[in-house]
């Protein structure tokens, strides 16, 4: 949730699912994250065009069945009058490596191959709100980050020192193919 996925409802708040999609480049992703929730899933994975400004983009992604257990994350993960998303006051609860991993593949990036940091695109998310992930990632896993405002928002940098911290947290987890967002070209 705290990436690119979102939750939709058709019947006012009493089931959710969970919808993924994203560029066709992240065709693996796609898969392992259907492969991971394929037991809620009714159809494959599919294609689907996109037109913006007149340019022609292709996604791939698939939805959930909708179901009452989305219900909880729903409620944390998106505010009731806006129906914009936001963090949840129990994110240091629900935050795992897993958790982390995925974030950083839907919006993780390196900044460039000169500077080497990573940063995390979060400008969706409130300042306030940021702060609470900000806290749970320097208490519950001792990755501190920093602050860079956008035009558009805010985002995460990850701040070197505890940048080792980070990479053993998520490192398990990170696809061959999104490997390249750490600056690591070893695609599979």
């Amino acid at each position: 949730m705290l990436g690119d996925g979102c939750l939709e409802t058709q019947n006012e708040g009493r089931t959710y699912r969970l919808k993924v999609e994203q560029s066709i480049k992240h065709k693996e992703y796609v898969d392992w994250l259907y492969g991971n929730l394929e037991n809620f899933v009714l159809s494959k994975p599919r294609l689907r065009k996109k037109t913006l400004n007149g340019k022609v983009r292709w996604n791939y992604g698939f939805q959930t069945m909708s179901c009452g257990n989305l219900r909880f994350f729903a409620h944390q993960f998106y505010d009731k009058k806006s129906r914009k998303k936001k963090i949840p006051k129990i994110i240091r609860r629900l935050l795992n490596c897993l958790a982390i991993a995925i974030w950083f593949m839907d919006d993780g990036q390196i900044k460039s191959k000169r500077h080497r940091t990573l940063l995390i695109n979060t400008q969706s998310f409130s300042l306030t709100d940021l702060r609470l992930l900000q806290n749970a990632l320097s208490k519950k896993f001792q990755i501190e980050t920093t602050f860079k405002k956008e035009r558009t928002g805010y985002r995460i940098y990850l701040i070197s020192k505890t940048l080792p911290n980070f990479l053993q947290c998520i490192d398990a987890y990170i696809l061959p193919s999104m490997r390249y967002k750490l600056g690591i070209n070893n695609h599979a």
